[in-house]
């Protein structure tokens, strides 16, 4: 196992470290990971065994990092399970993009992954190896076990369904990896699982990096629900949706003891389960770094007293759903758009087996013009956006920007809740302009957290307006 991995940490991160692992701070679950020399597993910050003397330690930025170094997940603190770490410092490189599309499930092939990179096969495995330490079929294989050993302890799917989910070709190729990397059976990580007593439930726990403000996303979702698709309670949060050809249905419930969700999921296509987590993940952004984003926004002006603990961006559940509750909430308040959003659900008729879910580009354009009592300009720039998203890749922003009625406040809001991009400052919104105007605000200060800046405004605005 590797060594000398803490050199390239300085000595002020490896006291951080330290006291982080040492107080098990919640908050700094999954920014790191802790490599135990003597044992040869790494954990989480937070695992509840004995810790460790600091001389058997090492540090690693990522799960992935202590997998490449021989190192064995622990069957205690699963770090399989812990919250994402914030966005490599790379996230707009090459390096940062091909680690997000090499943990993807089901896994792309490497040379599809190094076109749609812009780069050749051959390089991306230099650039893999070099800064990740891994060749990217490695990499893939890693991220599917380390799935697959979240579905074994946490789902009550039998080994072979485990390893469909996963993209492996058979539970003996499952078998064999898990064997030959952490000298495990998929049986000895689930001895002590109950199976669920409705084999049409999928039952995982989606964790997040305390704390998290739930209150704060509930009456976020409650206030721009769509009644007929999604139901928003004190607790839980659920949704029908499709995933591709998939129906599918899930309920997220706040686990305020074990800081995330217990989530019940119904999908009749196993492969998508880790893709349809993820993006409740983003939905829910369950990944955010709270501890970096109040930092952020104080050095931006805002107010200890002001900041709101625990702050998070709730999304959509998909971009195109994003880019229709921009356009239907142009120049109008939220209450509205989200009323006109209701409407086109209704209006729509799409439903799968568990009930209504947002329409599709191709239903949205087959809907005439005049359903929605929406001015003439707004229903074009409505049928223009969906037809925009009937092509086989997503539009861009300059394509979106090309439509008649789309702008750079709409394409703003896409990103933001549709994409979960966390450095969006509505610098044009009209409540962010007047929130902003009332005290000295530096948004560049923020970045790359801008976006928790924009949602910052946005309550001051909501609390001085309840105080009047």
């Amino acid at each position: 196992m590797t060594s000398n991995h803490n050199r390239s940490h300085g000595p002020q991160t490896q006291a951080f470290y330290r006291q982080a692992r040492l107080s098990r701070d919640p908050r700094f679950d999954g920014v790191f990971f802790v490599g135990v020399t003597s044992t040869g597993i790494f954990c989480r910050p937070v695992c509840p065994a004995r810790l460790p003397a600091e001389k058997n330690v090492i540090y690693y930025q990522r799960a992935i990092e202590a997998l490449a170094a021989g190192y064995r997940p622990c069957l205690r603190c699963r770090p399989d399970s812990a919250p994402q770490s914030a966005a490599w410092k790379g996230v707009g490189s090459t390096v940062g993009r091909a680690e997000k599309l090499l943990a993807e499930l089901p896994a792309m092939p490497v040379a599809h992954i190094a076109r749609r990179l812009g780069v050749s096969q051959r390089y991306l495995c230099q650039l893999t190896s070099r800064y990740l330490g891994l060749a990217p079929k490695q990499l893939q294989i890693f991220h599917q076990l380390l799935f697959a050993k979240r579905l074994l302890q946490q789902s009550g799917l039998s080994v072979a369904e485990v390893a469909i989910a996963c993209g492996f070709n058979s539970s003996r190729r499952l078998q064999c990896l898990m064997q030959q990397h952490w000298q495990l059976t998929p049986s000895a990580l689930r001895s002590n699982k109950k199976v669920s007593h409705d084999p049409a439930t999928i039952q995982l726990f989606l964790a997040c990096r305390a704390p998290y403000n739930w209150p704060q996303v509930r009456d976020f979702l409650a206030g721009h629900a769509l009644t007929l698709v999604e139901q928003v309670s004190d607790t839980s949060y659920a949704l029908a949706f499709n995933w591709g050809q998939s129906p599918g249905h899930l309920i997220a419930t706040f686990n305020q003891k074990k800081c995330g969700f217990d989530v019940a999921l119904r999908l009749t296509d196993l492969t998508s389960i880790q893709p349809v987590m993820e993006n409740l993940a983003r939905v829910l952004d369950t990944h955010a770094d709270p501890l970096l984003i109040s930092q952020a926004l104080q050095a931006a002006g805002i107010a200890p007293q002001q900041l709101v603990e625990g702050l998070r961006l709730p999304g959509t559940w998909s971009y195109f759903e994003a880019g229709c509750r921009a356009v239907l909430g142009q120049q109008i308040s939220v209450k509205a758009a989200t009323n006109y959003a209701n409407q086109l659900v209704a209006k729509t008729h799409t439903e799968n087996q568990y009930g209504p879910v947002f329409p599709s580009p191709e239903a949205v354009v087959a809907m005439p013009l005049d359903a929605l009592r929406l001015p003439a300009s707004r229903q074009h720039t409505l049928r223009a956006l969906a037809t925009a998203f009937t092509a086989s890749e997503p539009p861009t922003r300059a394509d979106l920007l090309a439509l008649k009625g789309i702008g750079p406040w709409t394409c703003d809001y896409m990103a933001l809740r549709g994409a979960g991009d966390s450095d969006i400052y509505l610098e044009s919104d009209l409540i962010v302009r007047k929130a902003a105007a009332a005290q000295p605000i530096q948004a560049a200060q923020a970045t790359p957290w801008r976006t928790y800046l924009t949602l910052q405004l946005w309550d001051i605005a909501v609390n001085q307006q309840a105080e009047r």
